[in-house]
């Protein structure tokens, strides 16, 4: 919204640069008579100086065709200093005009530039680099829409991280924000150019998988496994729970992530389980 509006309200230089290009196509054609005043000068020219060289070849009985060199050499002065004087006025305008389009395309790169990244800011997360939920949800509308209309498959991913609390509070959350930063990296790294990673909030992610079957999910939440990260002289351990589902045919995309949300809290719920159990069994084996 803020880069709209940015454009909008610089409106009045755009039409000027469209001004100023305007006068500089004027000017290019301009050039065209230029040259082609040049060529008659210099033909007189030529003819002035063959005459001085050569007066005999000059001289005519009829007396309609008797003229004086001299005035014909002060004529032809005069159109070179008068086509010379032309020239530079044209040269002066040119270069007038380029130092404007100069200043107004370092006005519109500024603003391209301020544009792009308010455009990032709207759509990235700052800690992770991964696209944020408001783009997520955006981009999820999208490819259900596709699905929609051709039948290409779509499936999502949801992550959150495993005991990531626990990560904030024994050894900070600078420690915690390692922790994501990781998970993040390697998620954008597992996944294909044509998918998208998104940090929906907090441990949250989503990994959004157009044309994406379910039996190839397993695959890319290998490539996950054994994530680490040093903090200080320890390496910690990020462990994640997932839960993934295929799109279905007429499902709005908010019944689409709760499908998908509800695998990933089994899923997390398991593992909790497993964890619970394990600690039973530790001390008595």
């Amino acid at each position: 919204m803020k880069s709209t509006e940015l454009v909008q309200q610089d409106i009045p230089s755009m039409n000027r640069l469209h001004e100023i290009h305007a006068s500089l196509r004027k000017l290019e054609r301009r050039d065209w008579w230029l040259w082609a005043i040049a060529i008659l000068v210099m033909l007189l020219l030529t003819v002035g100086i063959f005459s001085l060289s050569f007066p005999g070849l000059m001289q005519f009985s009829d007396p309609l065709f008797q003229f004086s060199l001299n005035e014909a050499v002060r004529g032809i002065a005069g159109l070179v200093l008068l086509f010379n004087s032309y020239t530079i006025y044209q040269q002066v305008r040119i270069k007038k005009l380029r130092r404007a389009l100069s200043e107004q395309l370092d006005t519109m790169n500024r603003l391209f530039v301020r544009a792009e990244e308010f455009q990032r800011q709207a759509t990235i997360d700052p800690l992770t680099g991964l696209y944020n939920r408001r783009f997520g949800e955006e981009r999820l509308a999208a490819e259900a829409n596709r699905s929609q209309r051709h039948g290409h498959p779509l499936a999502v991913i949801s992550f959150d991280l495993n005991k990531f609390k626990e990560i904030n509070d024994s050894f900070g959350h600078s420690a915690g924000d390692d922790a994501l930063r990781e998970f993040a990296k390697r998620l954008n790294a597992a996944i294909r150019v044509s998918d998208t990673a998104v940090r929906m909030g907090g441990d949250e992610f989503l990994a959004i998988l157009p044309e994406c079957p379910i039996a190839s999910i397993q695959t890319m939440l290998d490539r996950l496994q054994g994530i680490t990260f040093m903090h200080g002289e320890r390496i910690i351990p990020v462990s994640f729970s997932a839960g993934w589902v295929g799109y279905e045919q007429g499902e709005s995309t908010e019944q689409f992530l709760e499908r998908a949300d509800q695998l990933l809290y089994a899923d997390k719920r398991a593992r909790k389980h497993f964890g619970e159990v394990a600690e039973l069994v530790a001390p008595a084996v």
